[in-house]
């Protein structure tokens, strides 16, 4: 079913909290791992008219729209998209879920989901929406947090023989599941997925995968950049649709 509260994860309680802690510039994850090489992959698709599905308050509209994007940004949190067009007034920017998009087929030339699948509930809906606003020949442009830090779960405290580092188990791999996780005062929901629930529903909407990664920090306090090379977690995706075969006017 399509998820219909905004709260049902804990984001619009959380965007208070969420779009002071944006003022600053983002997270490590998207300041340091993932803004450069989104921007990066972005661009090289020749931009055109961008859609970021889960927008929140707008930030990598912002940073695309700099690029030369037209933009438009959507979410299902009021107050996020409040935040957004308090920062960018001349933009574009709806309210509604990614499971019904409320564009014509074929409307973008790259569509955007910036840490947003794992949000989603019905995120098989959510990708084939994806596809079928995106252009013949554009691209799906996906940053997620990977599904083995997502399935990491305590079980009980284990430790490396060798070094008495403690170790991060993994739960149950295979099993979708929505769990709460909450920090710096933030409580949402995200849903763990394996990695192969995702590479086949974006298949299933016959896109070919053109670009993997997992990014490496590139910036960022010492302490963080070494916690997140001992224990990595996001991943990036390029997915592209298509072209239009030429018409046969023989």
């Amino acid at each position: 079913m399509t998820q219909r509260d905004p709260d049902e994860n804990g984001w619009a309680s959380s965007a208070p909290i969420w779009i002071a802690r944006s003022q600053d510039g983002g997270d490590f994850s998207r300041e340091h791992v993932l803004d450069g090489p989104m921007l990066a992959r972005a661009y090289a698709t020749g931009g055109g008219h961008a859609l970021d599905v889960g927008c929140g308050e707008g930030r990598f509209c912002r940073m695309l729209a700099a690029k030369g994007f037209q933009t438009t940004g959507l979410d299902p949190v009021p107050a996020m998209l409040d935040a957004a067009r308090a920062q960018d007034p001349d933009g574009t920017y709806v309210q509604c879920f990614a499971e019904r998009l409320p564009f014509a087929d074929a409307s973008f030339d790259l569509v955007v989901s910036y840490l947003s699948l794992i949000d989603i509930d019905d995120t098989e809906t959510a990708i084939a929406e994806m596809a079928r606003v995106l252009k013949p020949g554009g691209c799906i442009l996906v940053a997620n947090l990977s599904s083995f830090a997502t399935s990491s779960s305590n079980f009980g405290r284990r430790t490396c023989a060798e070094t008495g580092e403690e170790l991060r188990p993994l739960g149950y791999y295979l099993r979708e599941e929505k769990l709460w996780f909450a920090w710096d005062g933030l409580r949402i929901q995200n849903w763990h997925r394996p990695l192969s629930r995702y590479m086949q529903w974006f298949l299933a909407q016959g896109l070919t995968l053109t670009h993997f990664d997992e990014p490496q920090p590139t910036g960022g306090p010492s302490d963080r950049i070494a916690a997140y090379e001992k224990m990595p977690y996001l991943m990036m995706m390029e997915w592209q649709k298509p072209p239009k075969a030429p018409r046969n006017t023989g």
